[in-house]
């Protein structure tokens, strides 16, 4: 599947009806996604007849994108059910039998309940901007801990140092696969600008 293929795909897909600030609900619009995917799955072969693990899954962009690139099963992690809905939803439109979808808190979630179970994690986790301080990095510890070969991740550029001396602390390699700008839309209240442009690093964590 070429990516223009694959980001037309993600674009017919529903999003949040009503995202929730607490949780920083932001959809992961269809070109970034479309592009981690589609590097993970030509560059490094890390999506097809993988079993692969989305947190924060949301409402299944990530997870729909891996399952028609043919992961052998994706499972989506979200703590919010009304997004797990639209998810279920977004499964049932493209017909898909390769995913499925749990709800729990990814934040809280034992690092011995699914540890080194799935290939390749990927996920889109909150920033840790608002309410919700250091909670990139509760997922990413989550996520390094669930995978097997290796972790994709998007985040704010200027955290790159101190992820990386995480990653260290935790022995795995840390890669920034690309700078991206993701385009947030205005989705709340207190926005004051249409859409803001946030500089994020496309990162591969491999697990050794």
């Amino acid at each position: 599947m070429k990516l223009k293929e694959l980001e037309s795909l993600l674009q017919q897909l529903d999003v949040f009806e009503a995202p929730k600030v607490l949780l920083e609900q932001y959809p992961t619009g269809p070109h970034i996604a479309g592009c981690m995917l589609f590097t993970i799955h030509n560059t490094f072969d890390d999506v097809r007849g993988k079993l692969v693990a989305d947190l924060g899954c949301g409402c299944g962009v990530l997870s729909v994108g891996a399952a028609v690139l043919r992961a052998g099963l994706c499972v989506g992690f979200d703590i919010d059910q009304d997004a797990l809905d639209v998810f279920k939803r977004n499964c049932e439109e493209f017909e898909l039998a390769n995913v499925e979808m749990v709800q729990c808190d990814v934040s809280s979630l034992g690092s011995m309940v699914h540890e080194k179970t799935f290939d390749t994690v990927i996920m889109n986790p909150p920033f840790g901007t608002k309410h919700n301080q250091g909670i990139d990095m509760q997922f990413l510890q989550t996520a390094i801990s669930m995978a097997r070969t290796a972790v994709y991740s998007l985040h704010k550029t200027s955290t790159r140092e101190h992820i990386q001396k995480k990653a260290n602390d935790w022995k795995v390699k840390m890669e920034v696969i690309a700078e991206l700008r993701y385009d947030l839309p205005a989705s709340y209240k207190f926005h004051k600008k249409k859409s803001v442009d946030i500089k994020v690093d496309f990162i591969r964590f491999s697990i050794t």
